[in-house]
């Protein structure tokens, strides 16, 4: 039974990469559907990248939640397709951190392609979410289970750092979120959404959930 559901998963898998890239990729002369590891960066705790599903933004983020004064960031962005999906949004700017210069040098290229069809600025840089800083404007960010461990965990640390001198409200839009209690910790997040995934089963669509956390300032 384990190895019909392992054989089911990669098939679902296997379907849902080939239909982003004939349908998605090709269309907008992009390429964010292929998973990559880091390029040969020598980074413990992260992840490899997986595209986050086309529909995922959408679902948790509603246009008219968003404006010109909200600044996004993706922690972990990868090929950039999060940031794709944000830039269609109202957002002042959008900003994606990756640690894989190979990987971001992608997600570069996918801006240009899709330049002419995006409404936000779009910042993507080469920087180790554990020891950066997070521009003090940011309202929004987005985490598709980048890292784990101690790294996540200094990455919450530069959240909160944010929060402390610049206190505003957050939205922290978490996909996957092993990590949870870390964001919890702080005292200063709230769970006040959950989504569940777009996957076959109803076990898989848990563990595949999108979460929405809010700071608020004291």
């Amino acid at each position: 039974m384990v190895n019909g559901r392992a054989t089911a998963r990669d098939a679902y898998l296997s379907l849902r990469r080939v239909s982003g890239e004939l349908l998605v990729d090709r269309r907008w002369g992009t390429e964010t559907s292929r998973v990559a590891d880091l390029g040969g960066v020598d980074a413990p705790g992260r992840v490899r990248y997986e595209p986050s599903g086309y529909l995922d933004l959408r679902r948790v983020l509603r246009h008219r939640d968003v404006t010109p004064q909200d600044v996004f960031l993706d922690l972990g962005c990868g090929k950039g397709r999060i940031v794709l999906q944000a830039a269609r949004y109202e957002f002042g700017r959008v900003i994606g951190v990756e640690v894989s210069p190979e990987l971001c040098e992608v997600a570069r290229a996918n801006v240009r392609a899709r330049r002419d069809h995006l409404r936000s600025d779009v910042e993507l840089i080469v920087a180790d979410a554990a020891t950066f800083d997070i521009p003090d404007d940011v309202t929004v960010i987005y985490l598709y289970n980048p890292f784990r461990g101690a790294v996540f965990a200094a990455a919450v640390d530069q959240i909160v750092s944010s929060l402390n001198r610049a206190p505003r409200r957050v939205r922290v839009i978490y996909r996957t979120p092993l990590e949870e209690d870390v964001l919890l910790g702080t005292g200063r997040f709230r769970l006040t959404r959950s989504v569940p995934g777009l996957r076959p089963t109803r076990a898989w669509a848990q563990k595949m959930s999108t979460r929405i956390y809010v700071a608020e300032p004291a």
